[in-house]
């Protein structure tokens, strides 16, 4: 079994961010005393610096990092920047002895990966997560693992490479020589053909530096090793203090530098300072080594002057050999999605995964939002971009820096967002096997499309400049279209593309607004987070998952904008979960609780929107009374509560109840002369007078005592929302009217529907009282609405248990409005007549405690917690079960179903019960075969069912005995037939 290089370099990998941090914080942990990156020209510097400046606080203090642009914004060579680098460190030290310098040859325009062209190779993204965070990026990789390099020598410079990520133990290196050292890899010649290669003799000292050789000519020349490896040139080059004081000699006045770094004689690190330092090379095949550039007299002399200094000065390069290691070359669109997609395995033991900081848990992406419903085949890599849900994207292409809505991305293309200096947008595309320095598009020779366009790639002027990120994906998605001869659906595009003005892919290398592209990779960081808040919705997980997503208690303007996008945009579920998990993502009272504004809004928006006040409307009657039972819920509480019932439908079992067989809830209007309303309650010895209509509009507060009433006149169309005059209204009513409520004889918090059946009683009452025809539906959802005003909350089963008669199977399907369907059950009287024997309320003393409860229950169905929403469903089921026992005439079954609610309303709600109620149950264990709760519980009702032969005096007699001195009993009720 072959393992994976990674598991050997794991501890190696894991120990260089130890000395990173150290690097950080310790005030004499060796570090680097200089970091120069080089770059093709000013722009591409300013780029590198804000990138640096966006990282200050993740960078070590004592080290200063510099960025060294070619001279005169001309591409010099590798060789040429290198001296640059040198001449800089001279113009801010003495001497380069006793510094650690670290150099990073980043110049490059990119031209095999475009979408890396504005910000430099060396800042793409690398698929891993670091300790602290961030989404890691090739220059990040090189700082961590370069941080333990700078321990192992005591001065020089180290040389990278801007788009090779090494892989290895720093522990392997020891450098100490005054002369160059270079570090390799054990590769296959197979892909060291496409690389140099060294051969080395005695003491490890190299005798040929090959460059780009075929594989033939590395065995001519002997480099392939017995077990068929090379020694691969990795770009990791040391230079020693006098290596580097004798190139600054050949730049030590203007006028040598200028005429040494140039375009024109183009120097390369890697022929013109490497080459020369083989035991077995020689001026002659030096002179004829193929240069960076163009051959030239001027190239010549200088490789003349290079081959005397590094004889006179007898200079040699040692060869480092580092294994286990590895190289991970970020150098092509083919490289980057055969890591991102196929080979990722190699690579887990050192913490790379394909889906980095992303919503998608499928996708390999990096930095992106792939919201869930977008369709995306196989093999697409995404980096820094958002496909919306209606988008698709076709198998093996790449995204990036793009946005996509409702379009469809074609298989194995590239598609890359680019926004300019000028503010304009441009989307190219080509196809994934494209190779930009070739002169095909989609593999097809651009001459020959209907372009008109000749040249590379690279130049073609192919892509339109856009206002906005969604016209530049169309324009890219037609140039596909017209090269692929699919014109049928846009004939005229041709015409149009001519009319826009066009750029070429180099553009991205010289005309690319950096700063923006920083700032959209640090939207898309932001709004990784949103979309795993969506993606987590999306697969219903529990909202406990969100917290630690975000490490403040604020959105930013990028977050707050995509919130307000998606609750425009949402339907009802949507927005009422994206409120409550945003606001536990950040741990904000406000979002929450404007989820349940949401729930109350689309409620009573639902119940209202049909009504309109009415001004016509007369009193019919000088006096109206109702009176209404109280009810006893046997199964399905809870699940007529929105949001449950809106989403799901609603299931219940219950029945009216009489209290010593008296109908406890009753409402009375009566007109009188005075032009006010006056609202009185017996039970609660209260009265209010109101001559302004502003005070009955106020219905927000809970706990006033006539909010109940208010809000029946408003939803009843008495009294408007907003605005009028009380004194006018009253006139055209006929007169001012007095409310009487009460609930007689029966404790509060009882759990037996009491508010609810009030709302009803009032709402009744009013609409007869002004003869307002009506259905039971209508009343129902009048209450469920009062109570949404209320901000109290609630369901529609004390509503329809309180108005109805009979047992009765009560459903609801979901719906924001809620349409009610009755079935009384058909209960023989035998078994009716056992149920009335064996049914029991027992009082428990105990007020339920005002612990805001029905929030907290919703609070954890809107979050998904699984056990929550599992319990909801089974006492929905239980509903249709615990009828079916009772027209069955089972009471034995029907008590044993209580049992089984009764344990799953305590996994809705661990309240339901408290140590009171259990000891309740406890001590009548033996004379109860079924018991539940009545309502929510915690106090008040609680319900059994009797064993047979025993009686509700035996019942009361136990009570009475064990809880002499409490309220703790029997109550005598009856079912409302």
């Amino acid at each position: 079994m072959k393992v994976p290089k990674s598991l050997l370099l794991q501890q190696q990998y894991l120990d260089t961010w130890e000395n990173y941090i150290l690097s950080k914080e310790s005030k004499v942990y060796p570090t680097w005393d200089y970091v120069a990156i080089t770059a093709s020209n000013d722009f591409q510097a300013k780029g590198y610096e804000h990138q640096i400046q966006q990282r200050k606080d993740f960078l070590p203090k004592r080290t200063k990092f510099i960025t060294v642009p070619d001279e005169g914004n001309q591409r010099v060579g590798s060789g040429g920047a290198t001296l640059s680098v040198l001449r800089k460190i001279k113009s801010l030290e003495e001497k380069f002895s006793g510094l650690r310098i670290l150099v990073i040859h980043s110049g490059g325009d990119s031209k095999r990966i475009p979408q890396y062209s504005a910000l430099g190779k060396l800042f793409s993204p690398v698929p891993r997560v670091l300790p602290d965070g961030r989404s890691s990026t090739l220059f990040d990789e090189i700082i961590i693992s370069m941080s333990s390099v700078a321990t192992r020598i005591q001065e020089g410079m180290v040389l990278l490479s801007g788009d090779v990520l090494l892989l290895f133990n720093p522990l392997k290196i020891d450098f100490s020589l005054s002369d160059v050292g270079c570090l390799t890899f054990k590769i296959p010649p197979e892909i060291g053909k496409n690389h140099g290669v060294f051969i080395s003799g005695k003491n490890g000292y190299v005798t040929k530096c090959l460059q780009k050789r075929s594989v033939e000519v590395l065995r001519e020349e002997g480099a392939i090793d017995e077990n068929g490896f090379v020694d691969i040139d990795t770009g990791a080059i040391i230079f020693s203090c006098k290596y580097m004081d004798v190139l600054y000699s050949l730049i030590d006045s203007d006028e040598k530098y200028f005429s040494i770094v140039n375009s024109k004689v183009r120097l390369s690190l890697y022929i013109e300072f490497l080459f020369p330092l083989g035991l077995d090379s020689t001026l002659e095949l030096f002179l004829k080594e193929k240069p960076e550039g163009e051959m030239c007299n001027e190239l010549i002399e200088v490789r003349k002057k290079i081959w005397d200094l590094i004889k006179e000065n007898n200079f040699k390069l040692k060869q480092i050999k580092l294994s286990p290691s590895a190289m991970i070359h970020f150098g092509s669109i083919r490289e980057i999605m055969n890591l991102m997609n196929k080979e990722m395995d190699e690579y887990r033991d050192i913490g790379w995964n394909n889906i980095i900081n992303s919503s998608s848990d499928n996708v390999s992406s990096y930095n992106s939002v792939l919201t869930p419903g977008c369709q995306v085949g196989e093999n697409v890599y995404v980096e820094l971009s958002y496909v919306h849900r209606k988008a698709k994207v076709g198998k093996n292409s790449l995204l990036s820096f793009i946005e996509i809505n409702d379009v469809v991305i074609p298989e194995e293309v590239v598609m890359h967002g680019l926004k300019q200096n000028n503010g304009k947008i441009v989307c190219r595309i080509f196809g994934i096997n494209d190779n930009p320095k070739e002169n095909k598009l989609f593999g097809k020779i651009i001459n020959e499309l209907p372009f008109g366009l000749d040249g590379n790639l690279w130049e073609a002027k192919l892509y339109p400049e856009c206002d906005t990120m969604k016209e530049a994906v169309s324009n890219a998605l037609n140039i596909y279209n017209l090269a692929h001869n699919n014109t049928t659906s846009i004939p005229n595009y041709l015409e149009e593309w001519k009319k826009y003005n066009k750029k070429s892919l180099s553009s991205g290398f010289n005309d690319a607004d950096s700063y923006s592209l920083i700032e959209w990779w640090n939207r898309m960081t932001d709004l990784v987070k949103c979309g795993k808040v969506e993606r987590l919705i999306y697969e219903k997980k529990n909202v406990e998952n969100v917290k630690g997503l975000f490490n403040t208690t604020k959105l930013n303007p990028d977050q707050e904008s995509w919130l307000k996008s998606k609750l425009e945009r949402g339907d009802f579920s949507d927005k009422i979960r994206l409120l409550y998990y945003m606001g536990v993502a950040i741990g904000d009272d406000n979002l929450i609780n404007q989820s349940f504004v949401e729930v109350k809004n689309a409620v009573v928006y639902q119940t209202l929107n049909d009504k309109k006040y009415d001004t016509s409307l007369k009193i019919k009657k000088n006096k109206h009374k109702v009176s209404l039972p109280l009810r006893v819920n046997f199964a399905g509480g809870w699940t007529d509560t929105p949001p449950y019932c809106i989403e799901n439908g609603g299931k219940i079992l219950n029945c009216p109840i009489l209290l010593d067989g008296n109908r406890p809830v009753e409402v009375t209007i009566e007109k009188i002369n005075e032009k006010k309303i006056i609202l009185e309650s017996k039970d609660l010895d209260e009265k209010c007078e109101y001559e302004n209509i502003e005070d009955i509009q106020d219905v927000d507060d809970p706990f006033e005592p006539f909010s109940l009433q208010k809000a029946a006149l408003l939803v009843c169309g008495i009294i408007p929302k907003t605005g009028g005059d009380l004194s006018e209204i009253l006139e055209r009513l006929g007169a001012g009217f007095v409310i009487n409520s009460e609930i007689i004889d029966t404790p509060k918090g009882s759990g037996l529907g009491n508010t609810s059946i009030l709302a009803a009683a009032c709402t009744k009452a009013i609409l007869e009282f002004f003869g307002i025809k009506y259905t039971e539906n209508d009343l129902y959802n009048d209450v469920l609405a009062i109570e949404q005003i209320m901000s109290t909350g609630g369901g529609w089963q004390d509503q329809v248990g309180g108005v109805s008669k009979g047992i009765n199977l009560v459903t609801s399907e979901k719906g924001l409005k809620q349409n009610i369907i009755k079935r009384k059950l058909n209960i023989s009287e035998k078994t009716m007549e056992q149920l009335k024997q064996r049914f029991c309320l027992v009082y428990t003393g105990e007020r339920r405690l005002q612990r805001n409860l029905l929030k907290e229950v919703v609070k954890r169905y809107i979050g998904n917690v699984s056990e929550n929403i599992r319990a909801l469903d089974k006492i929905k089921e239980l509903a249709d079960e615990m009828a079916f026992a009772l027209e069955s005439g089972n009471i034995e079954l029907f008590a044993s179903l209580l049992n089984c609610h009764l344990q799953y309303s305590k996994m809705i709600d661990s309240g339901a019960t408290n140590g009171l109620i259990e000891k309740i149950f406890d001590i009548i264990d033996d004379m109860i075969d079924g018991k539940m709760v009545c309502g929510a519980g915690g106090g008040g009702f609680l319900q059994v069912i009797l064993k047979k032969n025993v009686t509700k005096d035996m019942l009361h007699t136990k009570l009475r005995g064990i809880f002499p001195d409490s309220e703790i009993d029997v109550w005598e009720c009856n079912i409302d037939f």
